[in-house]
């Protein structure tokens, strides 16, 4: 069929269907910032959510005070673990159609802090992220090493060194924190990986899409083949080189550039 042809009837087969039509939203609804529109703030701060997950609320410091409770009670509650799992069901599903040379340079990245590592217990006593970042207060809650794991995180973790991936985990953290980091790693049930990359003296200021992107630019010139990469910001995955697969993790309570 001619593709004008085509063209018109799609458009003639949407002009019957668009009365009886699932999306139907009032004109109201579609101003922009109108918060009246929408139907309570539940559903506000889950489109908000969204926007964030998805990158399109950009660079953000504090969870808007309507949604507080709600972020609260979605970290806390059933779909948080939910959805990790299903980025680590993604993920195993992906690493098991990936073929291992064997060479010990198939590699998985993962970030650390709320891809392995839970902050839960921090930003429960800091507002669930209502309250702008605070770096001393983090890097003093870091240092005691008692970040529990992300359940779906471990069992990924664990899996894909079943398979024979390389683990490399590259965190925005300091050279400074080693050791309290590797400890609670461990302390968490994480072992064995191939290496703890933490920012040196020359990667301190730098963005985090800047910093992340130069290291796995150094690993790709070592020889290894980056098939997998696992964080929780879009920091975390962007940038070049990127992984053959990047998997993100929930995140909503905050983007720290």
């Amino acid at each position: 069929m001619d593709p004008f042809r085509s063209l018109l009837l799609l458009s003639s087969l949407f002009s019957v269907a668009a009365p009886h039509s699932i999306l139907q939203i009032s004109p109201g609804s579609r101003r922009h910032g109108d918060r009246s529109a929408w139907k309570g703030d539940e559903l506000y701060c889950e489109s908000w959510r969204f926007s964030v997950e998805t990158n399109d609320a950009g660079v953000w410091k504090q969870v808007p005070e309507i949604c507080v409770g709600f972020v609260r009670e979605y970290m806390t509650g059933e779909r948080y673990a939910s959805d990790c799992a299903m980025v680590s069901n993604n993920s195993m599903s992906f690493a098991g159609g990936v073929e291992i040379a064997g060479d010990g340079k198939d590699a998985w990245i993962f970030d650390i802090d709320e891809t392995l590592l839970s902050n839960l217990p921090y930003y429960a006593a800091h507002g669930f992220g209502s309250e702008v970042f605070d770096e001393n207060a983090y890097n003093e809650w870091a240092n005691l090493a008692d970040a529990p794991a992300i359940p779906a995180s471990l069992i990924l973790y664990n899996g894909l060194k079943g398979l024979g991936f390389k683990l490399i985990l590259l965190t925005g953290r300091t050279e400074v924190q080693r050791n309290a980091t590797a400890k609670n790693l461990l302390l968490a049930g994480y072992s064995n990986w191939e290496r703890l990359i933490l920012r040196g003296i020359d990667d301190v200021g730098k963005p985090a899409l800047v910093y992340k992107s130069h290291k796995r630019a150094e690993l790709e010139g070592e020889g290894y083949r980056i098939h997998g990469n696992s964080g929780d910001q879009w920091s975390d995955l962007l940038g070049m080189p990127v992984a053959t697969r990047s998997f993100k993790l929930p995140n909503p309570m905050y983007y720290i550039e």
